[in-house]
């Protein structure tokens, strides 16, 4: 059987979320990553949901029960680095992919990735978000989603 489009596409979701469960030493709740891609100018970003807690990449030891306190997760600016060059090697793949198919772009893609339940879902914009914005950057985005998520951890919406 060949591939298509969604396979090719799929599985490089699929890697995105691998390299982030690497980081995480595949002990995480969920993943939540953010990719942007506007003017041809590639984001992303990632972070966590670890012990009921919401964290950023670099904040993941905050999310620590006081048990675990022999555990600690590598969160070297370097590790960060190589996640997000990976992250960002893949959406520049799926760019090139949605020429090569004469597919159209996203602009955005948000992924959630449930461990325990070994489920994807995945939102994905078309507009652009941020390049017509006079302030806000991909960034801003990213941090905007990120203060979602904790907020609705903390009205049980997550």
């Amino acid at each position: 059987m060949n591939k298509v489009f969604e396979d090719f596409f799929s599985e490089l979701q699929a890697d995105m979320v691998s390299i982030c469960l690497e980081y995480v030493s595949n002990n995480a709740d969920t993943i939540f990553i953010y990719c942007s891609f506007e003017e041809k100018v590639i984001s992303s970003d990632f972070f966590f949901l670890i012990n009921g807690k919401v964290v950023r990449k670099n904040k993941l030891n905050d999310a620590l029960e006081k048990d675990e306190n022999e555990f600690q997760y590598n969160t070297s600016v370097d590790r960060q680095r190589g996640v997000m060059r990976i992250i960002n090697g893949d959406i520049e793949k799926i760019y090139k992919l949605c020429n090569e198919y004469n597919r159209e772009m996203p602009t955005e893609i948000k992924l959630v990735y449930k461990v325990d339940k070994n489920s994807l879902n995945a939102e994905y914009k078309y507009d652009l978000i941020h390049t017509n914005d006079p302030v806000k950057t991909a960034d801003d985005i990213s941090m905007e989603w990120f203060e979602q998520i904790k907020m609705g951890l903390t009205n049980n919406k997550v």
